[in-house]
Parts: C-alpha cells; sequence; structure tokens
C-alpha cells in the first residue's frame, strides 16, 4: 500500500496541466486551462484544468479528477500504475510497505527496465525503415488492404531474411538487455561451450506491442508465406505479459470513447484491418485465452465489451474462457456481448465482403452474456429429461458462483430456473449462491444519512477546498459540531479528521484522491468546488473561525435556558452558570479581536 504522505508530495510536485496536455490540446483560458474533453464527444470545449486546484473538471459529462484521476480514467492504468508514471516523471520512488528489496537491488531492477525499453524502442524504429524498402512486405500489406497511413499509426514494421541483423542497430549486439527484452536468442551448444546469438524475428511483418502509456513492451511477428508458426509474440520479459496486454489498447483509448463499446477480436490483423475499415475501437489478446486482467483493462475504457469469435470450436472455447473470465467482473452497469461469426470469416473478411453496415448489423445483434452463459450449460443437455436437466445445473454451478450477487445473476438464475423446471430459490440455496437475492423478504428501511445543508455544507465545502484550514480545529471545535446532531458531527470530524492527516501541504487535488478512494459521498462536492473559481484560503479561514464560535455561541444558549430545569442542584446550577456566562465572555472578546486563531 502506498503510504498517504507519499500521494500527498506527489500531487503537489507535479503539474496536471503537463500530464493532462500530453494526451489533450489545451489553451490558456483566464486562470484555467481549456480543452475539448477525451471523455465525451463534444464540439466546443467545456473541459477545464485548473493550475491552482491542480484538478480537471468537464461541464458538460461532469468528469473530474486529479492528475492520477486522469490517467486512471484516460488510459485504463490501475491506480499503483498511474501513481508509477507520476512519480518517475519527476523523479519520485515510490515506497511500498511490503518492498524489502535493497535500494541497490531496486535501482538495477531500474536500470534494467530501462535498458530494455530503449532496446525496443530501438528495434521499433529500425523495422520501421526496413519496411520502407521491402516491397514484398509491403505488397503483402496492400493485399491486405492496408494503406501506409494505417501501418504507420500502429508503427508496423518488418524483420528482413537473416540471422542478425540487429548488428546493424546496437553497437553491442552481446548486450543482455537484448536478450533480457526478447530479441535475439541465445542458443548454447550442449557441452555448454560455444554460445550464438541470432535475431529471434526474420523475415516477419512487425507489430509493436505497446502498454497503456504507448511504449513498445514487445512485439508480435507474422509471417506471409504460409510458414510455421504463422505468429510469433516477444516471450515472456519483466516489461510484457501477454495475460495483461492487449494489442491495440493504445491507439482504440478515444475511439472506444467515440463509439461506446470496445470490439475484442482473435488477431493483430484483426486489429488493424478493422481500423482501416472504419472499426478503430477493436483490440485482440495476444496468442493467449482472455484474462480476468484483460477484462478490467477493458472495463476502464467502457461500460461495454464486444468479444468476437469465429464460429468453429476454436472460437467457441475462447468466448467460453472469454465468459469464465469476464464472471467476476460483471456488474449490473455493464454490458459484456458475444458475436460469432461464420465459420468461413474472421472481421476482416466479413466487412470486406459484406460491408461496414452489415458487421455493424451484427454487433447490435450480438449475443448478451446471460444468454451465452445459459446456452453454453444447456446446448448439450436434453432438458426434457430430469439427467439433462441436473447436467446443466451442475456446469452452471461454478459460473453462477462466479459472479457477484447482483441483479444481472438473479436474472440469469430465474432463467436456469425456468429451463430446468426449478425455482430461483431452489437454484440459489442448491448452488449455495453468496447474498441469495430471489428470497422474498422486505428491504429494511434505509438509515442513509441526510444530506448536509446549510452551515454544515458551507464549513464542509470550505474544509475540501483549503484542506489545510482543518489544523487550526482542536477538540474543542470538533465537539461543537455535536449542534449539528449526530450524524452531520459524525460525518464532519471525519471530514477534518482525513484533511488533518494530509498535514500542512494539505491540498484540495490531495484531499479529493483520498475522498475518492476512501467513500463516494463528496463526489458531487468535489465536482461542485472543482467547476468553481477558487475561493481566497485566508477569509475562509475567517469565516470557519467565526462559524465554530457562533455553533459555540449558540450551543452555550440553549444550555443556559435549559439549565434550571436540568434537574441539578442548586449549588450545581450556580458552578454551571458561571461557567457558561465564563465561556460567553471568553467567545464574545475572540469575536471582537476576530483573531483567527485556534478554537479555545
Amino acid at each position: 500500500m502506498i503510504p498517504q504522505s507519499f500521494i500527498t508530495d506527489l500531487l503537489n510536485r507535479v503539474d496536471i496541466v503537463d500530464v493532462v496536455g500530453r494526451y489533450v490540446q489545451l489553451k490558456k483560458g483566464g486562470a484555467n486551462y481549456m480543452g475539448l474533453c477525451p471523455f465525451h464527444n463534444e464540439k466546443s470545449p467545456s473541459f477545464t484544468v485548473s493550475p491552482t486546484k491542480q484538478f480537471y473538471h468537464c461541464f458538460g459529462c461532469g468528469a473530474h479528477g486529479t492528475s492520477i484521476g486522469f490517467l486512471i480514467e484516460y488510459s485504463g492504468m490501475g491506480f499503483v500504475d498511474a501513481v508509477k508514471d507520476l512519480a518517475q516523471g519527476v523523479g519520485m520512488v515510490v515506497p511500498e510497505q511490503d518492498d524489502k528489496i535493497p535500494p541497490a537491488q531496486r535501482a538495477a531492477q531500474q536500470a534494467q527496465s530501462l535498458a530494455m525499453t530503449d532496446a525496443l524502442n530501438q528495434a521499433c524504429d529500425f523495422y520501421r525503415a526496413q519496411l520502407r524498402q521491402a516491397p514484398n512486405a509491403i505488397a503483402y500489406l496492400k493485399g491486405r488492404g492496408l494503406t501506409g497511413e494505417v501501418a504507420a499509426r500502429f508503427g508496423m514494421g518488418y524483420a528482413p531474411a537473416g540471422w542478425d541483423n540487429l548488428r546493424q542497430v546496437f553497437k553491442d549486439y552481446e548486450a543482455v538487455a537484448l536478450v533480457e527484452s526478447g530479441l535475439v536468442i541465445d542458443r548454447v551448444d550442449e557441452d555448454g561451450g560455444n554460445k550464438k546469438r541470432y535475431d529471434r524475428f526474420r523475415e516477419r511483418v512487425m507489430f509493436p506491442i505497446r502498454n497503456t502509456k504507448g511504449q513498445v513492451i514487445g512485439f508480435g511477428g507474422r509471417v506471409m508465406d504460409g510458414g510455421e508458426p504463422k505468429y510469433l509474440n516477444s516471450p515472456e520479459t519483466p516489461l510484457f505479459n501477454k495475460g495483461q496486454e492487449l494489442y491495440g489498447l493504445f491507439e482504440a483509448r478515444q475511439p472506444i470513447r467515440d463509439a461506446g463499446y470496445v470490439l475484442v477480436t482473435e488477431g493483430y490483423m484483426d486489429v488493424v484491418a478493422l481500423a482501416q475499415l472504419g472499426f478503430p475501437q477493436a483490440v485482440a489478446t495476444l496468442g493467449t485465452a482472455c484474462t480476468s486482467t484483460h477484462v478490467q483493462k477493458l472495463l476502464r475504457q467502457t461500460d461495454h465489451v464486444i468479444f468476437s469469435f469465429d464460429g468453429d470450436k476454436a472460437g467457441r472455447r475462447a468466448a467460453r474462457r472469454a465468459l469464465e473470465a469476464c464472471l467476476p467482473q460483471m456488474s449490473d452497469d455493464k454490458t459484456i456481448k458475444f458475436l460469432f461469426l461464420p465459420q468461413e470469416h474472421d472481421p476482416d473478411s466479413y466487412v470486406r465482403e459484406f460491408g461496414g453496415d452489415a458487421f455493424a448489423r451484427e454487433i447490435d445483434e450480438a449475443m448478451p452474456l446471460s444468454s451465452f452463459l445459459l446456452r453454453e450449460v444447456t446446448q448439450e443437455h436434453d432438458l426434457d429429461t430430469p439427467e439433462g436437466r441436473a447436467h446443466a445445473q451442475f456446469e452452471a454451478k461454478p459460473l453462477l458462483q462466479a459472479m457477484a450477487p447482483t441483479a444481472l445473476r438473479l436474472q440469469i438464475v430465474r432463467g436456469l430456473a425456468s429451463m430446468t423446471q426449478s425455482t430461483p430459490a431452489e437454484i440459489e440455496a442448491l448452488f449455495e449462491l453468496s447474498k441469495p437475492v430471489s428470497v422474498a423478504r422486505k428491504a429494511p428501511p434505509r438509515q442513509g444519512r441526510p444530506e448536509p445543508v446549510g452551515l454544515e455544507l458551507q464549513i464542509m465545502r470550505m474544509l475540501v477546498a483549503h484542506p489545510a484550514i482543518a489544523l487550526d480545529l482542536d477538540e474543542a471545535a470538533l465537539r461543537a459540531f455535536d449542534h449539528f446532531g449526530a450524524e452531520p458531527a459524525d460525518r464532519l470530524r471525519w471530514l477534518v479528521e482525513q484533511a488533518q492527516a494530509l498535514g500542512a501541504n494539505a491540498s484540495f487535488a490531495a484531499l479529493s484522491q483520498q475522498l475518492k478512494e476512501a467513500s463516494t459521498e463528496f463526489d458531487h462536492l468535489v465536482a461542485e468546488i472543482a467547476s468553481e473559481p477558487e475561493s481566497d484560503i485566508d477569509t475562509d479561514r475567517v469565516w470557519i473561525t467565526s462559524a465554530v464560535r457562533q455553533i459555540k455561541m449558540d450551543a452555550l444558549k440553549q444550555e443556559l435556558n435549559q439549565l434550571f430545569s436540568s434537574g441539578l442542584t442548586p449549588d450545581q446550577v450556580s458552578a454551571r452558570y458561571r461557567e457558561i456566562t465564563a465561556q460567553q465572555d471568553l467567545l464574545m472578546r475572540e469575536a471582537a479581536n476576530d483573531t483567527p486563531a485556534k478554537f479555545a
């Protein structure tokens, strides 16, 4: 777990204008910067980036967040990867509480990673240059209907014939980084004597594989003459893990947002060809089955995923593995579908034969995950017999157990129950599903917190906008919040604790990031503050000082009015009366001096 103090320091060092500016064209507009929102289609800029708040906000779609949030939403990175990316840019090393690697070893690992990245970039440039002078490769790509423009967009290249062409690129062809990055292979004689080094990729059209930051982390090479293997991938390396990466995701990020869905195909050429044919929102797995990590990455980009598989047995097996990878990630606001083309077609050939409109209709009519699951567990069994229905339920059990207790799971349970002559409750009991949702019971009344209003809301707004003010609030000030009632007081005290934990360098961006990780309760308030001009911290500090003082005055006045009917003895009443009036006098003197000091 990354310490919150590091996150605060990081957000104070990075400049969100630089971070967002890498991906969005920004223009100065008053105190902020403006641009077209990368998260929805718009023609007039409503996307603002505030250098003072270190926060972005879109007035069109409501997207907002810090530099960390932007990288997560735009690039599809996880939280840790986004933090590491930002930290690397400002020369910070991310501490990890469970990281027991000695500093020297970690520095060596970082040097190794940089060396591999540099080697892969140089190789990519070499392959691209070779493509321009390889008529056979150019003819092959033209024969597949590709233009130079789309080849350039995906950074495609060509690895020429020959065993050691990369000697032209690297002065030290024996460098360890060339083996570690998968560019070359070392073959050693059986007796361990002579070592022969040669290029891994030869006579292949080259597809650079990029991560979500656009860095080349590996290659895929395709033969052009029917040789084997048809596709050759880079091996697993510290930079490249096939179970975590998707080909074309870096290039498809904006098209996915424009289209509203991502299309997952089975190969490099499908992705590039579909981009050529008007479907740039396509990605592909890298010669491996779809994994849960793949699905997580896809669902960070869009709520609508469509898997496209060939209609043969291999395609059906791939679809089944994708189904299993999707189930743990499913929620009621996500849509996952499965598209099966005729056996003689892949997406590329289908579009070329029937046209883009026909393929778009196939996408629209793709099979929902629920239908595919029920088809998978029932189609091999005779549902007219008890044994067939039992077999179908047996197959469905692990699939439904993998799902969270959502409304979608309930719908699938009901569908299976109907097909197997059971009730939903019987299915849930038989499958031992967690938190059954079909049992008819009245939900308990919701005990949600009341929305903050009035003075409480204003205090919250100022604390979120300027969390450093929270350091001025001591225990007496926090007790004063009881005047609002138990739940509002708890909410205010929790907010103060979160702000105080960030220390004197607390900022709106740092607190917003911390609140986002802890709760969604403050999302709306953060969005409002992000969309407004920045307030003056000194003015807000004085206001909160006065507000808390007034709350204390009101509480003392209320206690004084009830003192004589409180049931205390006369001596106790007299003692408490003197205490209350002394506190009132002190507060009145503070108000006269109007000193924004700590509250007594």
